[in-house]
C-alpha cells in the first residue's frame, strides 16, 4: 500500500511517499480503507519533534512509528476474528491518537479505539476535517472548562482547526462567544456563530477591559499570565499547547477557588462516546466543518509547509485516493 514514511525528524521534505507492507488486523482489530487525513499543527510538530519531550515519548533518535497521522475516515475493509461491533462496509471516522498511521491506505484499529460511523450529513473530507478540531475542543470546553449557558466565552485563535470547533461547541452550550482572529478570517468566525469578533492586529483582548469566564487559547499564543487580567474572578484559562508555564500555573491553581489554568491532552483522553456526540451535531447542522486546502496524499509535504505558515483557516485535509 502506498503511504506518506517520516523516517527522521525534519522539515516538510523527510516525508517519503513508499510503498509498504499492508497492515493485517489482529483477532480485536478493523482495517480502515482510508480515504481521507489531515495535516495539521500536532502532525508537524510530532514530524520535527517540537517540542523537544516529544522524542522522549515517540521515540528518542527518530519516530517509533513512522507514518504520521492521526484523524481518519474512511470504510472498514476487514474485520478480526473476534471483532463484534464493526462489520465490513461501515463507513466510520476515528483517531489514532497513541500509533498514528493515517497517512496510508489502510489502518488497523483496536475495535474499542475511538472510532463511530461517520456522520451521513458529511463527505469523507468534511469527515475528518471536523475529526481534526472538535473532540479537542469538546475535552476542553465541555469536559474541563464546563461551559454553561450565558457564560463569556472567548476563543484565540478561533479561526483555526481546534478554535473554529470550539467558537460552534460554545454557542452549542450557549455562551456568548467572542473569537479573537485576523481580519481576513473574521467574517468566517462569524458564520460559524461567534457574537463578537476581535481582530487581534488591532486589539489586544487582554487588556480591552472586558472579562471573560472562559479563554480558550486554541492555538498557545497567549501566557495564563497574559490572560489572566481578562478572565473573572473565577475565571478559566485553557491551553491546547503544552508548555513549562501552562503545567506551572495549572498546578499552582489546581486547588484555587479563584482564577485557574488548565491543560490536557486532549487528544489521548477521546473516546467513541466523543465521537459518537460528534456525528449527531454534524447530522443536526449544529457543527460544520471548516476545510480551507485539500491534498493528494502525495502532496502531504506541501500541505505541511502551508500548515506551517500560521495562515490556514480552519482544516487541511489529505485525500487518499481509492
Amino acid at each position: 500500500m502506498k503511504a506518506i514514511v517520516c523516517a527522521k525528524y525534519g522539515s516538510p521534505d523527510v516525508l517519503r511517499l513508499q510503498e509498504v507492507e499492508q497492515p493485517i488486523p489482529r483477532s480485536n482489530e478493523v482495517r480502515i480503507r482510508v480515504y481521507a487525513s489531515v495535516a495539521g499543527p500536532s502532525d508537524c510538530a510530532f514530524r520535527k519533534s517540537d517540542p523537544f519531550l516529544i522524542r522522549f515519548l515517540y521515540g528518542l533518535r527518530k519516530p517509533k512509528y513512522s507514518i504520521l497521522g492521526v484523524e481518519l475516515a474512511g470504510e472498514v475493509e476487514s474485520v478480526g476474528a473476534g471483532v463484534t461491533s464493526f462489520q465490513v462496509g461501515d463507513r466510520v471516522f476515528g483517531l489514532s491518537a497513541k500509533t498514528f498511521g493515517a497517512y496510508a491506505e489502510y489502518k488497523c484499529l483496536p475495535e474499542d479505539a475511538p472510532l463511530a460511523a461517520k456522520p451521513e450529513a458529511l463527505t469523507y473530507a468534511e469527515t475528518v476535517a471536523v475529526c481534526d478540531g472538535a473532540p479537542t475542543a469538546l475535552t476542553f470546553l465541555r469536559d474541563k472548562a464546563k461551559v454553561r449557558n450565558g457564560q463569556q466565552v472567548l476563543i484565540n485563535g478561533a479561526s483555526g482547526a481546534v478554535g473554529i470547533y470550539a467558537v460552534q461547541l460554545a454557542k452549542y452550550y450557549g455562551a456568548e462567544v467572542t473569537g479573537v482572529c485576523s481580519a481576513g478570517n473574521a467574517e468566517l468566525v462569524s458564520a460559524m456563530g461567534a457574537d463578537r469578533v476581535i481582530d487581534y492586529g488591532r486589539e489586544d483582548f487582554t487588556s480591552s477591559g472586558r472579562a471573560y469566564d472562559v479563554i480558550f487559547d486554541a492555538v498557545g499564543k497567549r501566557s495564563y499570565g497574559q490572560c489572566k487580567r481578562a478572565l473573572t474572578p473565577t475565571g478559566i484559562y485553557l491551553s491546547t499547547v503544552p508548555s513549562a508555564s501552562i503545567l506551572f500555573h495549572m498546578l499552582r491553581t489546581a486547588a484555587s477557588r479563584g482564577k485557574r489554568a488548565m491543560f490536557a491532552t486532549a487528544g489521548l483522553m477521546q473516546n467513541k462516546e466523543n465521537l459518537a456526540f460528534i456525528r449527531e451535531l454534524c447530522d443536526t447542522g449544529a457543527l460544520r466543518p471548516a476545510i480551507d486546502r485539500r491534498y493528494p496524499l502525495e502532496r502531504a509535504s506541501e500541505a505541511h509547509r502551508y500548515v506551517e505558515t500560521g495562515r490556514k483557516r480552519g482544516n487541511v485535509v489529505l485525500l487518499i485516493e481509492d
